[in-house]
């Protein structure tokens, strides 16, 4: 299984290597936009994309709404996961 982040490019770093700036929750990146330019979607035309970014490619442009349930559910993930190491620790 691979866990792929949302992240919304707000700056093209590098034209010819397909390089951006993401934003991810308030964290910047440099990403490779490699899959998700093409011949009718230039690396300009990307900046405000929301894209699935996995070890540092964006490997698919997704819509807002489905950033935010992903974002959302990462969140609910990392409450329990803090949850559950509360517990332990606590020895229960």
């Amino acid at each position: 299984m691979c866990l792929a982040i949302p992240g919304r490019i707000v700056e093209i770093v590098d034209t010819k290597k397909k390089l951006a700036s993401a934003d991810f929750n308030g964290v910047r990146r440099v990403i490779n936009i490699t899959c998700v330019v093409s011949d009718d979607r230039p690396a300009s035309a990307c900046v405000g994309d929301w894209v699935l970014v996995h070890v540092g490619f964006a490997m698919s442009r997704i819509d807002e709404a489905e950033a935010a349930a992903t974002l959302s559910v990462l969140n609910q993930l990392a409450e329990a996961q803090e949850e559950i190491l509360s517990m332990q620790a606590s020895g229960q």
